[in-house]
């Protein structure tokens, strides 16, 4: 069955969306098919996995509107094998505005998804979907609670990332009660973590204790190479592999595929 996976997190700069292309590309990299769908109006998963986003390309946008499908608009990322990406464009901040007068609304990531899944399932479907949200909890990021089946949450290593979890962690019990029974936290992944300083250990040390084997053990290190490979239109695992954040990408994607397994039926 392919894994629908949502990451997200309504706090800004946590490592969301190098979370998401670099466990995508890692995922690709282990010989896993991997679709990630760029879920974010400033396309910077698009940039990071090299799928052109100017704006007019189609994308999500068009895909969320009904004018096309996941299918059509799913992009190879050029330096990684087995991976595609549904880009985004600046057309998706407006589609908030225009999906509140749609019908059922908040299932129309849901739907797309659904039928991709149902076109390519006599082909080689994908192993997993990985969704990037914006970092806001509006209605972008619910569709994305709705069509997926688990949560990655990246939590940054800092105090201020500890404000506002509660919020996102009652958004998601609000959508498995209503929307999407099946939603479930699978995974929470330590980002920015700066082994120098006491405060990182403390905040993981806080939400190891909170969330006990959902959290994965392998945290995501501060480092240059991270923040650089973006703008070489890459990922990490492609820019640098042998960089200390590549590898702690690498391993911390095989704990997150084999951690999901244990925790979702929970």
């Amino acid at each position: 069955m392919t894994r629908i996976v949502t990451i997200a997190n309504q706090k800004g700069g946590v490592g969301k969306t190098t979370s998401t292309v670099n466990i995508a590309a890692s995922l690709a990299l282990a010989g896993k098919r991997v679709l990630v769908i760029d879920l974010d109006p400033q396309g910077n998963a698009s940039t990071a996995l090299g799928a052109p986003h100017v704006e007019g390309t189609p994308g999500i946008y068009e895909a969320l509107m009904g004018e096309t499908t996941l299918a059509a608009v799913a992009v190879p990322c050029p330096d990684v094998a087995n991976l595609w990406c549904v880009p985004a464009t600046i057309d998706l901040a407006g589609a908030e505005i225009e999906l509140v007068s749609q019908e059922s609304r908040e299932y129309r990531l849901n739907n797309v998804i659904q039928t991709y899944l149902s076109e390519t399932s006599t082909e080689s479907p994908v192993d997993f979907i990985l969704i990037d949200c914006p970092p806001s909890l509006g209605l972008l990021t619910l569709n994305a609670l709705v069509g997926a089946r688990e949560v990655l949450l990246p939590i940054q290593c800092e105090y201020y990332a500890l404000e506002g979890l509660s919020q996102l962690l009652r958004t998601v019990d609000m959508v498995k009660g209503h929307l999407n029974p099946e939603l479930t936290v699978s995974a929470i992944l330590l980002t920015m973590y700066d082994g120098r300083t006491r405060l990182a250990f403390q905040v993981a040390d806080e939400v190891r204790n909170h969330f006990g084997a959902r959290v994965i053990e392998t945290v995501i290190p501060r480092a240059v190479r991270i923040s650089e490979a973006p703008s070489y239109g890459q990922t990490v695992l492609t820019y640098d592999p042998s960089s200390a954040g590549a590898l702690s990408y690498r391993q911390a994607a095989e704990e997150f595929a084999l951690l999901t397994t244990v925790t979702n039926p929970a």
